[in-house]
């Protein structure tokens, strides 16, 4: 059976300000009822990527091809931009909902930009409330919602047009858990009724719970691509000890550490990865005042053995 043409497909992307190279030679596709995470540091060129996917900034190279046919035709960025964006949905880092306006009306003047009637509207725009768990908010306005409120009420925003795919830059961050997991599971309906999404996050739980695949990008280059418990079996070893507590960090140069593949320090705390733990677990027994987790490895550590353990600042 011939796998559907990707409804995004990117190539070679490249851009650069002020001779530094921040986008460089990222290639990526999203195929229909999938999500993609693309996941790195600040900095790492997640936001320019996403910028010159909806053709806010215009790629110095590369080649930006979506909602691809069976004849190989497709819409391309920048030249089909109108006709792109009427089949997108977005929602960036910060909200941009009009302050003037109730939960509802936002819903309504963003339908207009589509060209949806207020028939049609009227129609929809309970549906997106019911969605967004916001229809006993449908008269507020947005300075009376909470941060999960905003984010919710920007997603519905983002399906007035009833999009093909969905491009979400960070959207749950600066929630609070509770606000996060119903966004999560908003999220994850969308992909059960077929939508198709981009992602870009800092949360590891969320790319391992929302995303099919994954693109690890640093220093504008992808470093990584595939399924998140591929990538982690690919990199890493499959079980971690975090010793953590007075006169843990000398253990990391200790005799103990044989009983590790591979051993971090970050901190207080010291990471010991191995492919058995028993021997290590029994030799702690000796340290009964430091405190020990023993847990499979995850996407954190993933993240952090690709991307380093140093603090990034913004840019």
């Amino acid at each position: 059976m011939t796998a559907a043409p990707p409804l995004l497909d990117v190539r070679d992307l490249a851009k650069s300000y002020g001779g530094e190279r921040v986008v460089n030679g990222v290639s990526f596709a999203i195929a229909p009822g999938e999500c993609l995470g693309v996941i790195g540091p600040n900095g790492a060129g997640k936001t320019t990527t996403i910028r010159m996917c909806l053709g806010l900034t215009a790629p110095d190279t590369g080649r930006i091809r979506y909602f691809a046919r069976g004849d190989g035709t497709a819409l391309e960025m920048p030249r089909d931009g109108l006709a792109i964006k009427a089949r997108l949905g977005v929602v960036s880092q910060f909200d941009s909902l009009d302050p003037d306006f109730s939960c509802a009306e936002n819903l309504y003047v963003f339908g207009r930009y589509f060209g949806l009637t207020r028939t049609r509207m009227a129609d929809r725009v309970p549906q997106l409330l019911d969605f967004a768990a916001l229809a006993h908010k449908a008269a507020a306005r947005p300075n009376e919602l909470s941060g999960g409120m905003k984010r919710r009420l920007s997603l519905a925003r983002a399906l007035v047009n009833n999009p093909d795919l969905l491009l979400l830059d960070e959207p749950t961050t600066g929630l609070d858990p509770q606000a996060r997991h119903l966004m999560w599971e908003r999220l994850q309906r969308l992909l059960a009724e077929g939508k198709s999404i981009l992602l870009t996050t800092h949360f590891m739980d969320e790319a391992e719970r929302l995303c099919q695949r994954l693109l690890v990008i640093d220093h504008g280059r992808k470093i990584a691509e595939g399924r998140p418990r591929e990538l982690i079996a690919q990199h890493l070893e499959p079980e971690v000890v975090e010793v953590y507590g007075q006169g843990a960090p000398p253990l990391a140069d200790a005799p103990l550490a044989a009983h590790a593949n591979r051993v971090e320090r970050s901190g207080e705390t010291v990471f010991f990865y191995t492919r058995d733990a028993r021997p290590l677990m029994q030799a702690l027994e000796a340290h009964p005042q430091l405190r020990t987790l023993h847990r499979p490895a995850n996407l954190e550590d993933l993240f952090l053995k690709l991307t380093g353990r140093q603090i990034r600042e913004d840019g």
